[in-house]
Formats: structure tokens, sequence, C-alpha cells
């Protein structure tokens, strides 16, 4: 038989754990049509665990999503949406490292920025809340190159 110390520090241990994990922030995304396309698999495994110097990745509740930030002011991605057509607001955006990738870019009334991919099938689609733009650009769009290009293109803007 094990010693009641024992036991109450076992129990104590895995309760902390417990409660810990219950505090952990999860963003709600809405899962996209083709979400379920095995190329996102890729495109989620590669995404960067921060995006820009202070939007750390948290956790999410839909199948082929990404989020960076806090409940209410988080970037959002998306795997598996429907594919844009060209567009003249089509925009190439070179990460750096030599890897670029050709995104729809719109912003709404309120503010609110969308990427989507051009040219990949299936599309990724990137939600920017004006909470974000207030204090960062939209630049940290080309960390997501790496992730992004898991899909090949086969289309470029114009």
């Amino acid at each position: 038989m094990l010693p009641a110390r024992f036991v109450f520090a076992t129990t104590a241990a895995v309760l902390a754990v417990v409660a810990l994990g219950g505090c952990a922030r999860t963003i709600g995304v809405e899962v996209a049509p083709n979400a379920a396309d095995p190329k996102c698999a890729e495109v989620m495994l590669a995404v960067p665990d921060e995006l820009g110097p202070d939007l750390p990745k948290v956790q999410t509740n839909s199948q082929a999503t990404a989020a960076w930030g806090e409940p209410g002011a988080a970037v959002t991605m998306r795997c598996g949406v429907d594919q844009v057509g060209p567009a003249a607001d089509c925009q190439h955006v070179d990460s750096g490292d030599g890897t670029a990738v050709d995104w729809i870019v719109t912003t709404d009334d309120a503010g609110t920025w969308s990427f989507v991919t051009y040219g990949r099938e299936p599309a990724a689609e990137v939600i920017v809340p004006p909470a974000v733009t207030e204090n960062h650009s939209t630049s940290f769009i080309a960390d997501l190159a790496d992730a992004v290009t898991q899909v090949p293109a086969t289309k470029e803007c114009q």
C-alpha cells in the first residue's frame, strides 16, 4: 500500500495540471469547407509558433485552423477555403528568404484585413482584425510563407 503522503502529493500534482490545462486560451475559428484536404494538414504542421515579435500561437477549436494573439485580438488562419479568382488586389509577398506567396488582399469597412492565397488549392485564408492592426502592421503575413507553400502554386498574380 502506498503512503498517504505520496497519494496526496500525486493527486495534488494531477489536479494542478488539469487546472492549468483548463486555463489555456482557445480561439473559435470556423472550419473551412475543404479543411479535410490532406494538404491542409501539411500547412498546419508548418505554421510558425509566433507571428512577428509578439503574437504567440494559441489553440483553436477547428480542424485545419491556427491563431496567434489573444481572444478578441487574434490573427486567424483557415486552410481549405474556396479558391479566389484573379483580382486587381493580388499582391506578391516575398518572405525575405526567397519564398514568395501571392495573396488576394482585401479590407472591409470595419478595418478587418483578409488575405487569401492565390493560385494554391486548397487555399488558405488569414484574417487580421482591427484590434491587431492597431498595434501591428500586416507584414507578419510573410511569416506564413513556409506554411502555405506546402501547397504548390499553379498560378501567379499578373
